[in-house]
């Protein structure tokens, strides 16, 4: 098998020694030239597999080049390096379809890690991985595409969307379809970890640092090294841990509470929440810098109410996927309830689809109706005492049902009542450890996690 070729673009002859050094080692052949001209009579007469670039050429600049290879259809992986603490031209590059960057000094290990997670990069925009976006609209088929073309680069990308349209899925395929997928993919709910605790959790601590350190601890950036770190629900970070996030991405370091050295670490970011971060900005709740930061690439995921006919694919596959837990035969729906689920605008999207089908197959006997769909409308009741006239207070009440009348409670919402008694009886049972408690019931942490939330247990 042909050894991999890297072409080294940089005018200083030191850099260009160091860069073709590292790179032999590493078993790859380099190819050097000083500037960009050269550069793309190279790149015209061979297939190189990276390519290295200073920003600071005499005839241009390593965007220039980008940009060049991205009109011509290149699929070469391109890194630049650029100077100690520039990252306004780092994002630039990012932005324009770098691979990745490396500042001076070069550092060698930093710089031999890159290198080989550009060499994992596909030649060409693919759709594999485990997690798979289900669904036949163009606006699905349109994300798919994207997702193929963002997980070939480093750069942050910023996930938008309402709430349960499922932008981890789409975070999760990002680093299955790139080049980081062998190592770890790490998923952390900003808006879940006390504020006490939060540096501890991102960035570590060692033995003693403060009153119940009682041993060293990796953060969520060591945990995630080599791999993805996807920072849910990013908007709910504090100011102060916005700064110290924004001192991570840019230097690639972090510093573990009660440690004086900088740890550097290689993780890829990647973020998401269904808040307006623009908003929050023009109101000071979210750093400007660190905004520009992450949303270096914006990635958004499509209400359910705009993919059309997907409403039912989904239903059929959730279906499969609650029966085969009961080992059941996967019911049918008939034609009036896949009218109604059409007919729906999906509020809470596909995860209110999900509880909303968990209920119909509790409640059908094989076949799914109408009246199995269960949809809750916000309906006016009664003005309290005191009330001007014509004020109303909102509650949940059934399709159907009278308004201003007490609706009889739903077998789904008595199941919710019984499931959320029987966690925060095992909780308190384990003094809120949630790993033990979800050893108890039989649940992974994530799953756990998950009905906690949805249950609206803090």
């Amino acid at each position: 098998m042909a050894r991999p070729v890297a072409l080294v673009v940089d005018d200083e002859p030191d850099i260009r020694e160091l860069l073709a050094i590292t790179l032999e080692r590493m078993d790859i052949e380099a190819s050097t030239c000083a500037d960009v001209a050269s550069a793309r009579e190279r790149l015209k007469n061979r297939e190189f597999q990276l390519c290295l670039t200073d920003m600071r050429l005499p005839d241009g600049d390593g965007l220039e080049l980008i940009e060049w290879m991205q009109n011509r259809g290149l699929k070469t992986p391109v890194a630049v390096i650029t100077a100690h603490g520039n990252v306004e031209t780092a994002v630039r590059a990012l932005k324009a379809g770098a691979f990745d960057f490396i500042s001076k000094p070069l550092d060698v290990k930093m710089l031999r890690k890159l290198v080989g997670s550009a060499l994992k990069v596909p030649s060409a925009d693919v759709t594999g991985g485990r997690a798979q976006l289900l669904g036949e609209s163009a606006a699905i088929d349109r994300l798919r595409q994207t997702i193929g073309k963002v997980a070939r680069s480093q750069a942050p990308v910023h996930i938008t969307g309402e709430s349960g349209t499922g932008k981890e899925l789409v975070a999760r395929m990002i680093h299955e379809q790139g080049a980081r997928a062998d190592g770890p993919f790490v998923p952390v709910n900003c808006g879940a970890i006390p504020g006490e605790l939060m540096e501890s959790e991102f960035f570590g601590h060692r033995k003693g640092s403060f009153t119940g350190a009682v041993a060293d601890k990796a953060g969520l950036f060591q945990s995630a090294e080599g791999g993805t770190l996807f920072m849910d629900e990013i908007a709910d970070l504090p100011l102060p841990m916005q700064v110290k996030l924004l001192r991570v991405i840019q230097e690639k370091t972090v510093r573990p509470i009660g440690q004086t050295a900088e740890v550097p670490v290689d993780v890829r970011i990647l973020s998401a929440t269904h808040k307006d971060l623009r908003a929050l900005v023009a109101s000071g709740q979210f750093r400007e810098d660190l905004y520009y930061r992450i949303n270096v690439i914006e990635l958004r995921v499509p209400p359910l109410r705009d993919r059309g006919h997907d409403t039912l694919l989904l239903t059929a596959h959730i279906l499969r996927r609650l029966s085969a837990e009961l080992g059941n035969p996967a019911p049918e729906l008939t034609p009036e309830a896949q009218a109604k689920l059409l007919g729906y605008r999906f509020p809470g999207n596909v995860r209110e689809l999900e509880n909303m089908l968990e209920r119909a197959v509790a409640l059908c006997g094989g076949v799914i109706t109408a009246d199995d769909i269960q949809i809750h409308q916000v309906a006016p009741v009664a003005a309290p005492a005191g009330a001007p006239s014509g004020a109303t207070s909102g509650r949940v009440a059934p399709e159907g049902a009278p308004a201003g009348t007490s609706a009889p409670p739903l077998l789904g919402d008595r199941l919710d009542s019984v499931e959320r008694e029987t966690i925060l009886a095992a909780l308190k049972e384990h003094r809120y450890n949630k790993t033990a408690t979800a050893r108890t019931l039989g649940l992974t942490l994530r799953a756990l996690r998950y009905r906690m939330q949805k249950l609206g247990i803090d």
